[in-house]
């Protein structure tokens, strides 16, 4: 009983950090896809302004995966990280050369490190969720389990390679409706209908690649394909295709925050119909949630720990985001900050 939850915890972590951290990686994308210096000018503002206050907090979800993952179901640790060793050090080269671009170009001077940093950004923006959807999508296709060798197979077959796709899209997606909300808030009505536009064609894409997967796993990853049209797992894909619907009916008009929750809906309904899908299998069809699990002791302990989570960190991380929708979160410019003497003195 105690994995059971433990393995609900694991599942609803990815899809916050799918959602949390995906809002994050679609803006990277759509950095990359803004244009040269003058045309792509704007949408980059508006990108820097609506990531700063919150990129870094995103990743509190991944933190928490890989706690569960690694006190909760050390078996499942091992071996992913063991067959998917490579194309998960990709993404964290990805993560850590993003986060390094995004604070490096801000504080470049010059044009030129300022163009590269950017690119740095953008292009490891595109690459990290696009092979943790492979490595997502090596596990869903059973190819992976206890023993598996690394091998370029466990990661670059039709199932990863869909998912790595599906992946990319929903960042994209995720972050266009987001960045026109935000374009909103700042009151810049162009940059409102310019990334509405990509939103609406994020959305058009990500729902060819979602009929075009399941296409893929009826013969590439079986089981899966079965637990998705049948049973929870098929609820949660109707979910999902349903906030789908909703999110282009609220795209079409001003991007309230209705707009976004409907968008978190659509990629937090996807991922948990994945996790449905593969019940009662973590990884398919080798290990189960109750094979995986570790000690009774160690799952008590960490139900504890995610009690008191839910009490303190998830609220934290909610009101930072309610204050950020809100504009509360937004930098000072050099003229509020020497405004009454407040800036650094001179006497010294």
């Amino acid at each position: 009983m105690t994995a059971d939850l433990i393995a609900v915890v694991l599942l609803l972590a990815v899809a916050a950090y799918a959602c949390a951290g995906g809002t994050d990686y679609g803006a990277g994308f759509w950095d990359l896809t803004a244009g040269g210096a003058e045309r792509g000018r704007r949408p980059r503002w508006l990108i820097d302004h609506a990531m700063a206050p919150v990129w870094e907090v995103n990743n509190v979800w991944l933190v928490f995966i890989l706690v569960i993952m690694w006190t909760g179901f050390p078996t499942v640790f091992q071996t992913v990280f063991s067959a998917m060793w490579l194309p998960l050090a990709l993404a964290v080269v990805g993560m850590v050369l993003r986060g390094a671009g995004f604070a490096f170009r801000k504080l470049s001077s010059r044009l030129a490190g300022r163009r590269l940093y950017g690119a740095v950004f953008a292009v490891a923006s595109l690459v990290t969720p696009f092979f943790l959807g492979a490595a997502a999508g090596g596990i869903a296709s059973g190819r992976v389990s206890v023993g598996t060798e690394a091998t370029a197979d466990a990661w670059s077959n039709p199932t990863s390679v869909m998912f790595g796709l599906l992946a990319v899209a929903a960042t994209a997606f995720l972050g266009a409706v987001f960045l026109a909300g935000d374009a909103h808030r700042f009151d810049a009505p162009d940059l409102v209908g310019h990334f509405r536009q990509r939103a609406l064609g994020a959305l058009a894409v990500l729902a060819a690649l979602a009929v075009l997967t399941l296409l893929v796993t009826h013969q590439d990853a079986p089981y899966v394909w079965r637990g998705l049209t049948r049973g929870a797992g098929l609820v949660f894909v109707v979910l999902a295709g349903a906030a789908s619907l909703v999110s282009a009916w609220l795209l079409r008009r001003t991007p309230h925050a209705a707009a976004r929750v409907a968008a978190v809906s659509v990629v937090a309904f996807a991922v948990i119909a994945w996790g449905m899908a593969q019940r009662p299998y973590l990884i398919p069809t080798s290990l189960t949630v109750s094979d995986a699990a570790g000690a009774p002791a160690t799952l008590t302990w960490l139900a504890i720990v995610t009690l008191v989570a839910l009490v303190l960190v998830v609220p934290a991380v909610a009101l930072l985001y309610w204050l950020d929708t809100r504009g509360e979160l937004r930098e000072l410019t050099e003229s509020e900050l020497r405004r009454d003497g407040s800036g650094p003195s001179t006497e010294d």
